[in-house]
């Protein structure tokens, strides 16, 4: 190699470094940005284990690994009605290690504050998708002496202290749904909630209420045994899996619907290309048959929606979920 090629050779190693170089500057803040070298995913779910979110959350975690080459772990932070684990995901950094997996209590528990809540459902976080959607359902002990709607509530208005009802909580949609029913009957019930839906289904199988109030999956393992009866559900249609239990509707309770949303937040600042990476990873576990088909079988409503109908959904469910809080006057004091 003569000198001038020496020149030229040494040049195109210099030029090759200098390109690599500013391109790794451009792709190294592009990684950091996107969150997409965190090696783990945690999903914050703000109920107790074994209750419906935590239900979703746990199936996505054993699935989304194989799509988003991400450890997926699930964090269960309860208390103040979901608030507490909630308002965690709200300070948490938008560096895509952290997601909420929440009930329709997201859009419920704001309204009940004096103050307007320790978050704000719309301005704090980023839809990343709408995951599933399920009836809520009137259950109680299988040797109740209750066997339709219309028993339950007769008694509740002969009986001088009424009835009591368990829910996963003051304020969700599961109670504010109660509280709706209950209204729209005439019926006196008195509310117990409970930390998640699970601690609430141990109070109807111990006897401590006369009946409960949640979502259709976290009552189905018990339906299913038989230790539990569901007197009827929050869908407007029959639950196909459930074909002997009517609507509340058909009850003779005209145009009212209950049901549980479960969806996927993160803090808001997240990149748009990393809430994408997320909502396609989700939709792509959706998609497969084994799991919506284990879904559906629990009693899911399977969605997998895009961001932007997540967003307008919250939207919609914010001012319809605070009218029905103001008309029971529950509060969160």
């Amino acid at each position: 190699m003569d000198g001038k090629d020496g020149r030229f050779s040494r040049r195109r190693q210099c030029l090759g470094l200098l390109v690599g170089g500013a391109l790794a500057g451009l792709v190294a803040p592009l990684w950091a940005q996107t969150g997409s070298r965190r090696s783990s995913l945690r999903i914050v779910v703000p109920f107790a284990a074994g209750g419906t979110s935590d239900l979703v959350a746990r199936l996505l975690a054993k699935h989304l690994p194989e799509v988003l080459g991400q450890t997926v772990m699930v964090d269960n932070r309860t208390g103040a009605s979901g608030n507490i684990g909630i308002a965690s995901v709200a300070r948490a950094q938008p560096d895509g290690g952290t997601v909420l997996l929440v009930s329709s209590s997201f859009v419920t528990n704001p309204a009940l504050h004096p103050e307007g809540g320790l978050y704000d459902p719309i301005k704090q976080f980023a839809p990343v998708g709408l995951v599933v959607t399920s009836p809520d359902v009137i259950v109680v002990r299988a040797d109740s002496p209750f066997h339709s709607l219309q028993d339950l509530v007769d008694a509740s208005r002969t009986r001088a202290d009424g009835l009591t009802y368990s829910t996963p909580g003051t304020g969700n949609s599961v109670h504010l749904g109660g509280e709706l029913l209950w209204q729209r009957t005439g019926g006196h019930f008195l509310h117990v909630p409970y930390a998640g839906a699970a601690p609430a289904l141990v109070a109807v199988l111990g006897g401590q209420v006369d009946c409960g109030l949640t979502s259709l999956p976290a009552a189905r393992p018990h339906l299913d045994s038989g230790v539990l009866r569901a007197l009827a559900v929050g869908s407007r249609e029959r639950w196909p899996t459930l074909p002997d239990v009517p609507t509340v509707g058909q009850t003779g309770v005209s145009d009212y619907q209950s049901e549980t949303l479960q969806a996927m937040f993160a803090p808001v600042g997240l990149p748009e290309q990393e809430v994408l990476r997320l909502n396609t990873a989700l939709r792509q576990v959706l998609a497969k048959d084994d799991i919506r088909k284990a879904l559906v079988d629990q009693g899911f409503v399977v969605v997998g929606s895009s961001p932007q109908a997540l967003a307008q959904r919250v939207a919609e469910e914010v001012p319809r979920w605070a009218a029905v809080a103001r008309a029971a006057n529950v509060r969160l004091d």
